[in-house]
């Protein structure tokens, strides 16, 4: 497994409390606006954005499918087309796509662990893909 966090150095076996505070301390501006995690198959998990910001994807190497994190509720504070800015990055997300950062280092984590991912997380393709 391979944790990478921007502006950090990467971290070959994380723990999940490294983790966690590396998921916490993200924000959609600053430093550090997003985090990965990668098996050894090429399995991803990734986050851009933070705090209550947060968009998810995940990406099955085998298939070569991307997927994008839906949280199943919609999000009254965040109607659909609503644009995550990061980076000078503009992505245009639904309003069940936001995720909060204790939401994405439970998914990290499980991923790490090898586990299914939390029961609140679905997933549908990524736009463009």
């Amino acid at each position: 497994m391979n944790f990478e966090c921007e502006s950090k150095a990467p971290i070959s076996a994380p723990n999940d409390a490294q983790i966690r505070r590396a998921i916490g301390g993200l924000k959609s501006y600053g430093k550090s606006t997003f985090a990965s995690i990668t098996d050894e198959q090429g399995n991803y998990v990734q986050v851009l954005g933070g705090g209550v910001t947060c968009l998810l994807e995940y990406f099955n190497a085998e298939t070569k499918v991307r997927l994008r994190g839906v949280t199943g509720v919609r999000n009254h504070v965040f109607p659909d087309g609503t644009v995550l800015v990061v980076r000078g990055q503009h992505i245009p997300m639904q309003s069940d796509e936001w995720f909060r950062s204790d939401q994405v280092a439970d998914v990290f984590c499980a991923f790490r662990a090898r586990r299914a991912f939390p029961f609140d997380v679905r997933w549908r393709p990524a736009p463009g893909f």
